[in-house]
């Protein structure tokens, strides 16, 4: 008999985890470890993931490694490809989490529409969805020999829905184009890739809500009233759902984009 049991259980498999250094790709790396994945943490060079990576191999007696890399330079993508291919380990799980997200005082990125630049545009667009196309088609050939073989892109719920000012209004934050068109990219980068890639590679994309992270009150308030479970995201909201999706749980599940937002598109 098949148990939810054996088909969570990631012992013998490898993840990688883009943007692992992060709120979000913690939370995926402890989940995967936890199940028994062995995993590839990836991040920008200055990102010290050395205690992540510890704290894993400890907690869960799983195998890691640190690739750093530049998600913006397509040398460095290249080399990481080269380097799992290379070292005979094999990969059952891609997830493409990093996202350039830019800050505040980024010149022509939080901004009025006319004051977005195309340098800030092209940046986006390059880590978000160049980056994750060519990571999909780099490791496509480890995959398709893998059991289990499956990515997962994390998107955005801006990939599918246009943004509300007035959540901003009073505020240094903002919602530039280019971040929702990468992700809006990235979901239906998603669903060709599930079509040109099964049956032997599921494609599946997450689409977040927002995540409380000590936002302005002004903000979060009209975020939590404007959504149904009344109140922002947490990372721990997504341990459930990477379990679910990475695993043999959802081996009938290809080319979806699962909003996990508290209900904020359902009104």
């Amino acid at each position: 008999m098949t148990t939810l049991k054996t088909l969570m259980d990631m012992r013998g498999r490898r993840a990688l985890i883009t943007g692992a250094g992060g709120g979000l790709g913690r939370v995926m790396a402890e989940t995967l470890a936890e199940l028994g994945a062995d995993l590839v943490l990836v991040d920008r060079p200055e990102c010290d993931m050395g205690a992540l990576a510890q704290h894993l191999r400890d907690q869960w007696a799983i195998g890691t490694q640190i690739m750093p890399c530049d998600l913006e330079s397509e040398e460095q993508r290249t080399c990481l490809i080269e380097l799992v291919k290379s070292d005979g380990l094999g990969l059952n799980v891609l997830i493409n989490n990093a996202a350039f997200v830019g800050t505040s005082d980024l010149q022509g990125w939080v901004a009025p529409f006319e004051q977005q630049t195309l340098d800030t545009w092209r940046r986006a667009m390059e880590v978000n969805l160049t980056a994750a196309f060519h990571l999909c088609q780099g490791l496509a050939p480890e995959l398709r020999q893998a059991k289990g073989g499956n990515i997962i892109n994390i998107a955005s719920i801006y990939g599918e829905l246009g943004p509300d000012w007035r959540l901003y209004e009073g505020t240094a934050m903002g919602n530039p184009a280019a971040y929702a068109a990468s992700k809006g990219g990235l979901i239906q980068l998603t669903r060709w890739l599930a079509t040109t890639l099964a049956p032997a590679i599921r494609v599946n994309s997450i689409s977040p809500g927002g995540v409380f992270r000590n936002q302005p009150k002004e903000f979060f308030t009209r975020y939590e009233a404007k959504t149904p479970m009344r109140r922002m995201a947490s990372e721990d909201d997504f341990r459930g759902v990477i379990a679910f999706v990475a695993t043999d749980a959802s081996q009938y599940l290809t080319g979806q984009n699962l909003m996990i937002d508290g209900g904020w598109q359902a009104w």
